[in-house]
């Protein structure tokens, strides 16, 4: 005899697990990161715009804002901040006179570089404190941490 509510519960541990273990993890390597950056380090709001831009050179403010689940007044105001501190440009559209696109500026393209430098060797050096089936098993779970984003963050698809 099988028990039906094992699944549930095996599901239930995991959705628990990743819920508490994901925001330390991303608190721990934040701490970190700002202790070793030689910059002031830029708020979460701000540094996740010039990564999405980073990745979507020549975005909108309005794809800025549903890729990241904020209002697009509110990234509005991060775009006029940074573009005040030059870590943005907006640029007409050639085909729209009326919508901008964004794109970093090289000294922002450096330093977001720099942010995801020390995150990856941060990472790797806590990675090599492991067991190699502990290694193995977050390996196998990239992709299936990536496919969970995509179901809890439609604009990831």
């Amino acid at each position: 005899v099988t028990d039906s509510s094992s699944p549930r519960r095996d599901i239930d541990r995991v959705a628990s697990g990743l819920a508490a273990c994901l925001p330390a993890l991303h608190r721990a390597l934040d701490r970190q990161v700002s202790a070793e950056y030689p910059h002031p380090k830029p708020p979460e709001g701000r540094l996740a715009l010039l990564r999405f831009v980073a990745q979507h050179e020549g975005a909108t403010v309005r794809e800025a804002a549903e890729a990241l689940l904020m209002k697009p007044n509110n990234v509005s105001a991060l775009v006029s901040q940074l573009t005040e501190r030059g870590d943005l440009e907006r640029r007409q559209d050639s085909a729209d006179k009326r919508v901008a696109r964004l794109h970093l500026t090289a000294t922002a393209r450096e330093r977001v570089a720099e942010v995801r430098d020390l995150e990856t060797a941060f990472i790797r050096q806590a990675l090599t404190s492991l067991t190699e089936g502990e290694q193995g098993a977050l390996g196998s779970a990239v992709s299936a941490l990536e496919a969970l984003t995509r179901h809890l963050h439609p604009a990831a698809r």
